[in-house]
């Protein structure tokens, strides 16, 4: 950059920040030539005072002249804390020209769920989980980005954004690449911390390379010092304008701005007196500045210090104690300082103001606000907080005042946090809901109010930090306060914590030693029930003995409550895994409905009792040929947990589970569709997950089915299909999937070992279904070639299995493979015999399959093309193959 840049060219914030500029010009062109093209991101990253917000500035002006929509906000020192906050400003002038049904029409099913985010739907009962209000609010985003093409979104100091905003802008980030639209995000770097700094740099990582603003060059700071203070102003001079400022924008702006306001001689022999104005500019010396000008100004400026960017004069006012026109006085003269400037009011506020004020530079609020004694910025908060909620705002919103107010054993305030840990968590925000909690016990709360704070924080930190929950829970029981119903909530709560925390023995003794304190009755068993279903879900603790207990439990209920009918549930579920009879079975899941529908208070989005019950149920009738049923009740999961927005591990758990129920039916094509949809969400949600297990486990086991042995072997490759196994249980059987699979791709030995495993697996349960995990006849198949007496002993106990479970696809299954080990007539007979079973059963491959191999066995054209026919209709192409080539084979 030259001296002779002329003055009018740009404002003193953008000088040498062409490239920027050009780079930011270039985004916005291809934004606006075409509107499929894919969306992007830039994150500007610069020390303070570098003029991160003055090219933000420049950006709107470009975008604004090519035609652009730009939506723009900016994050607060004092709003960290405050979730929503920047994302609000950023879509506030959108979702102000929507009508209520437009709003509605726009957010669609995640209306209830994002709305009260977004503030313009009140929230509903309960705790909706984060990752899912996150997902509907990049919906929301999206939809009102399409609407407003070429949209613009800038973001300024992102460094100070609340965590729920950061979260979704790195969702969005990765999901922009279909979405014409610009993202411009600036921060300092180093100043954000934790989860905060994490997100931030996933968000850099979406998208361009980070620009880093640099300080002026000499030159450039000369070339700024002769535009702005005149052409006459010497070398020496300009030169300790830069030494001085070090080059930074702010600071160099500020000192040139005094030099003309004092009429000073830009010259050597007036250099030496730069430093002494540049102290003024920023810190102890801008503080005292503050002072000059007088104590009502001091304190008007320390008012808007502590509401924050944006806040009405009547409010500042307000909290500086005095009368409309002596703030209207200080307001302007702090303007005329350069020290606050006048802005738009906030349009949403319950009493909007005429003029709003905001400090002129994020550094010039800090030293402000550090200049406030402690024990005043305290009593200012205090007094903030009363005043936010005397103008109708919310305990939330005042709680960001009531965290900076000095513990003194108010137990006005302890309430006043604890409404406001609600509120944070009635619309998502749980991090923002422990902040208030965490600085409630610090008041402290009274002896007994003590341990419902910990219960709440407990609860609020459930999904996100299990070893706190644990330790926020026993505390919580430990004290006197909880009622007894609380006390069994705390227990069931402190066991999914010990649960998730990979802690599951301690789990079952927590809700065990809890449910010993109860009398027998409802309470007592519906903690059993919990105990059981921890038990169920974690496979290593099934035993023989677990199912005489739980064996013995079930035979008293007749499913008259949900307790009751929890444990017919886990009950069926335990028959079923160890392959009782399956008319057994399907009654006691039976008698846990009631008219043939889950009970209230057992649906799929009541949070009582959890997914993984109601899992085992629709498995249940899934392995015991009622499949109807279970296609049923899974496709009433994905219907209820779209309708709810829930688009993270629910839904991925449904389309899992209902992949598993097409796959039964022999919908392979269906299957695999869902299986990969479930598969995409558990990558989402996290991987080694149970979820993430049963998604990949499932789709192997069906891209075998349908012939596919390459990709199958992909997956498993690319998703680490293989040892270490979760302790987990995981449908279908994943070691008799992985040994197939291993089989299949010629591994024969691997392959055996892997089934073996899982016949020990079955030993130590004290049983199997033959269908659930079919390890016995595919080891038997493998066996026969070098070990044909031990295949033929599997085949024996799999048979004899197959006719104690009793479902039609068991014993065809069974009979399949005792034909594939036979020879001659008597392999046909039994083949035969297995079609008739199979033709039966609502299992359709496995009855395709059936027909393909008694067709080879009778060679009989007929039966061949019978089994083709059911092949195609199946999607199981491999199958296809074999059966064409048979019949081919039979022409000649």
């Amino acid at each position: 950059m030259t001296e002779e840049r002329p003055q009018a060219v740009a404002s003193g914030y953008l000088w040498e920040r062409e490239a920027e500029i050009a780079t930011v010009t270039e985004a916005i062109e291809l934004l606006c030539a075409d509107q499929s093209s894919a969306g992007s991101l830039l994150l500007f990253r610069g020390e303070a005072g570098l003029g991160k917000t003055a090219l933000l500035a420049e950006i709107r002006r470009v975008a604004e002249r090519r035609g652009c929509v730009v939506w723009s906000a900016r994050a607060g020192e004092t709003l960290e804390s405050v979730p929503f906050h920047v994302l609000r400003q950023l879509l506030q002038p959108a979702l102000a020209t929507l009508t209520p049904d437009e709003t509605r029409e726009h957010l669609a099913s995640w209306y209830d769920i994002s709305g009260p985010a977004l503030g313009i739907v009140e929230p509903g009962e309960g705790s909706p989980d984060p990752s899912y209000v996150c997902d509907g609010l990049v919906y929301a985003v999206r939809r009102l980005a399409a609407r407003a093409y070429p949209l613009v979104l800038l973001i300024d100091d992102a460094h100070w954004a609340d965590l729920e905003t950061l979260r979704w802008l790195a969702a969005f980030a990765q999901r922009m690449a279909d979405l014409p639209v610009l993202v411009v995000v600036a921060r300092r770097p180093g100043e954000a911390r934790g989860e905060s700094a994490r997100l931030l740099e996933d968000i850099a990582a979406t998208g361009r390379p980070v620009t880093n603003l640099s300080a002026l060059t000499p030159e450039a700071t000369a070339g700024l010092t002769r535009a702005t203070v005149g052409p006459q102003a010497d070398d020496p001079f300009c030169r300790e304008v830069w030494a001085v400022t070090g080059g930074n924008a702010y600071d160099t702006v500020e000192l040139l701005a005094k030099v003309r306001d004092r009429e000073l001689q830009p010259s050597e022999d007036r250099a030496a007196e730069l430093r002494d104005l540049n102290r003024s500019a920023r810190g102890g010396g801008l503080v005292s500045r503050l002072r000059e000008l007088g104590v009502e100004p001091t304190k008007f400026a320390w008012a808007a210090a502590i509401l924050g960017t944006g806040s009405p004069v009547g409010l500042v006012a307000r909290l500086a104690m005095m009368d409309a026109g002596t703030a209207a006085r200080c307001a302007e003269l702090l303007c005329g300082a350069r020290i606050l400037a006048e802005v738009a009011p906030d349009p949403a506020a319950p009493q909007p103001q005429d003029t709003a004020v905001e400090f002129v530079h994020p550094l010039i609020a800090s030293a402000v606000y550090d200049s406030i004694t402690d024990a005043m910025r305290t009593a200012m908060h205090g007094i903030a907080a009363n005043i936010v909620t005397e103008t109708g705002r919310s305990a939330a919103e005042a709680a960001r005042h009531l965290l900076k107010v000095h513990p003194e054993g108010d137990e006005t305030l302890v309430e006043q946090l604890r409404e406001a840990a609600r509120e944070h968590l009635a619309v998502g925000a749980p991090d923002a809901a422990c902040s208030c909690l965490e600085r409630a016990l610090k008041e402290p709360p009274l002896p007994e109010v003590r341990a419902q704070v910990l219960y709440e924080l407990g609860r609020a930190r459930l999904l996100s930090a299990p070893a706190l929950t644990i330790e926020h829970l026993r505390d919580a029981l430990a004290a006197p306060g909880l009622d007894s119903a609380q006390r069994v909530d705390a227990s069931i709560r402190l066991s999914q914590a010990l649960l998730h925390n990979d802690q599951l023995e301690e789990a079952v003794r927590t809700v065990e030693a809890e449910a010993n304190r109860h009398a027998p009755g409802p309470v007592r068993m519906r903690l059993q029930a919990v105990q059981f279903t921890w038990e169920a879900v974690h496979g290593e603790t099934v035993s023989p003995e677990r199912s005489r207990r739980l064996a013995e439990l079930a035979a008293t209920c007749a499913g008259r409550d949900n307790s009751e009918r929890a444990l017919l549930i886990l009950r069926g579920f335990d028959a079923m895994t160890h392959g009782e009879n399956a008319e057994q079975v399907v009654e006691l899941c039976d008698r846990a409905l009631v008219n043939g529908r889950l009970a209230p208070g057992l649906g799929w989005t009541d949070d009582e009792w959890g997914v993984e019950l109601l899992m085992m149920l629709g498995s249940a009738y899934a392995h015991t040929d009622r499949l109807d049923r279970a296609e049923s009740l899974f496709s009433e999961a994905l219907r209820a947990y779209t309708r709810a927005g829930w688009h993270g591990g629910h839904l991925s758990l449904a389309n899992a589970y209902l992949g598993l129920a097409y796959r039964r039916q022999g919908k392979l094509q269906d299957a695999e569709a869902a299986l990969r949809e479930a598969l995409r969400l558990a990558e989402r949600v996290g991987r080694g997950l149970p979820l993430y297990w049963s998604a990949t486990c499932g789709l192997v086991d069906t891209l075998l089915a349908r012939g596919h042995v390459a990709q199958a072997w992909t997956v498993a490759e690319n998703y680490g299909f293989a040892p270490p196994y979760p302790s987990t249980i995981v449908l279908p059987d994943i070691r008799s999937v992985r040994g197939r699979l291993l089989l299949a791709v010629g591994r024969t030995e691997e392959g055996i070992n892997e089934l073996e495993a899982a016949e020990k697996a079955a030993a130590s349960r004290g049983g199997h279904n033959p269908v659930l995990a079919p390890w016995a006849v595919d080891l038997a198949r493998a066996l026969a070639p070098h070990d044909p007496e031990r295949a033929r002993t599997l085949l024996t106990d799999a048979r004899r299995q197959a006719e104690r479970f009793g479902t039609d696809t068991a014993i065809g299954e069974a009979l399949r493979c005792a034909a594939a080990l036979e020879s001659g007539p008597r392999a046909e007979r039994l083949a035969a015999k297995a079609v008739a079973y199979l033709e039966a059963s609502p299992c359709q491959y496995e009855h395709a399959a059936a027909r393909v191999e008694h067709g080879i066995l009778a060679r009989s054209r007929a039966e061949l093309t019978r089994g083709l026919d059911l092949a195609q209709a199946c999607g199981a192409d491999g199958l296809v193959a074999r059966a064409s080539g048979e019949l081919e084979h039979l022409g000649d």
